[in-house]
């Protein structure tokens, strides 16, 4: 795609001067239809330099300005503007019409196949005193203060200044069809919508700067090694701990001053066996492996004495006594028995062993 050349007088803040015409070695024959109708006086039209001198003087007349839209503006800013129940009392008094007009500054019919329009200092001055008065009032009452407020508002009037003078609206070159008498002329098909909004552009609204991002600092995660971390995990009780008892069968704790050996010795003597009940407690062990078929357990002992043999066989049986690990593990209390055992004559027991 060629680039789109455009006349020094199309440049920001340049006054007018006579267009730049370039036309076809062919004139179309609806753009020689439009000259001799806006001719009052009769001009040949029979050649393309002919229809170039007569198209550069209509457009180079002061009076060829065209119109290219219309705006309906508020007269006031928001705050100030007029309130009525009646609508077209407050459109009667709040708004104000604008009429956008501009100049033909640039005609190709070669590559392009278009017209460039350019507004006028009046239009120009309009808008940007709209822009200063009103609508800056509005868009700055609208968002919240900060710091450099006021100056992102005179930066935003400036750049607003500068984009109303570089304005240039082009478009095909059949809109030279509303070519009227001295040069003067209208959009036709629709095009003053697409002026319309390309002005409503370039009225910006202040923005203000975003929020500060505020980093969250999010604590360390403790590593298990690390010595900061307390009850990071729970040890495995013990199933003796979750035995569950009976609180009528705990002994409560005594208050004299006994001593605790004394006081368990009076304790296994006088205490029945038949009395009290132990449920059966969960094995913390097991039998170690063996190969051989289950057996009665076999006992050995020392060489007794006729006497001690004698008082031995007036016993009651005498069971496999528990390890003395597994004791450890059973709740101590006053319920503790085992199998018919008398404990009050474990010291005759002991002594037909060490004999």
């Amino acid at each position: 795609m060629p680039p789109l050349l455009l006349p020094s007088s199309a440049a920001a803040f340049k006054t007018r001067s006579a267009p730049n015409v370039v036309l076809s070695t062919k004139v179309d024959p609806w753009l020689t239809a439009t000259l001799k109708r806006i001719n009052r006086i009769r001009r040949p039209l029979n050649s393309v330099q002919q229809h170039f001198r007569c198209l550069t003087e209509t457009l180079s007349s002061p009076s060829a300005i065209w119109t290219l839209c219309s705006l309906m503006l508020p007269k006031a800013p928001e705050s100030d503007l007029r309130k009525d129940d009646n609508p077209l009392v407050e459109a009667l008094f709040n708004y104000q019409m604008l009429s956008i007009e501009a100049y033909i500054v640039h005609v190709d019919m070669v590559s392009q196949n278009e017209v460039a329009f350019k507004l006028t200092p009046e239009t120009i001055e309009a808008l940007v005193e709209y822009h200063k008065d009103i609508h800056s009032v509005d868009t700055a009452a609208a968002t919240w203060n900060w710091s450099e407020k006021e100056v992102q508002l005179k930066k935003l009037q400036e750049d607003f200044v500068q984009a109303a003078n570089r304005f240039v609206y082009r478009t095909n070159a059949m809109a030279l069809e509303g070519l009227e008498d001295d040069g003067a002329g209208e959009l036709l098909c629709g095009r003053s919508e697409e002026v319309r909004s390309a002005i409503m552009g370039l009225f910006l609204p202040l923005l203000p700067p975003p929020p500060r991002v505020v980093d969250v600092v999010r604590p360390t995660p403790l590593l298990p090694s690390s010595t900061g971390a307390e009850h990071w995990w729970q040890p495995t009780m013990s199933h003796a701990q979750h035995t569950s008892m009976d609180p009528w069968r705990v002994l409560p704790s005594s208050p004299n001053t006994t001593s605790s050996a004394d006081s368990a010795s009076s304790m296994w003597a006088s205490m029945g066996l038949d009395d009290v009940q132990l449920p059966s407690p969960s094995s913390s062990f097991s039998e170690p492996y063996t190969n051989e078929c289950d057996s009665p357990p076999q006992f050995f002992s020392a060489p007794m004495t006729t006497a001690a043999y004698s008082a031995s066989m007036s016993m009651a049986p005498i069971p496999q006594l528990p390890l003395p690990s597994t004791l450890l593990q059973q709740q101590c209390s006053a319920s503790m028995g085992y199998g018919g055992f008398d404990w009050g004559r474990y010291q005759d027991l002991s002594m037909s062993f060490a004999m």
